[in-house]
């Protein structure tokens, strides 16, 4: 689903206009970017939380230059679904999906 079709969605299921969902959803992306450059973590009860992740600083390796770099700790986005939000994805009926098994 790309965010067109989230657009549409919302719209049909709530009745407010294409217009307003994505003046909506673009300030919520907006804001949880903002939020998440500042330090602070956004908690959603119920469908998860949007953190950042500290990445502790390495030595990498450029293949094309054989060299080694040095990359420093930075931060990452992340989100952490919560437990009700990872208990309906497992709903998903899997009848769907074929299991193919291979005879040794």
């Amino acid at each position: 689903m790309k965010k067109a079709d989230l657009i549409n969605l919302i719209s049909e299921k709530t009745g407010v206009p294409k217009v307003d969902v994505l003046v909506s959803l673009e300030s919520f992306f907006t804001n949880v970017k903002d939020t998440l450059s500042e330090g602070e973590n956004i908690y959603i009860r119920g469908f998860g939380s949007f953190i950042t992740k500290k990445r502790a600083a390495k030595v990498g390796r450029n293949i094309k230059k054989n060299t080694s770099v040095y990359i420093p700790e930075h931060f990452i986005p992340a989100f952490k679904p919560a437990k009700e939000f990872i208990d309906e994805v497992k709903k998903i009926k899997t009848s769907n999906i074929e299991v193919v098994k291979e005879d040794i």
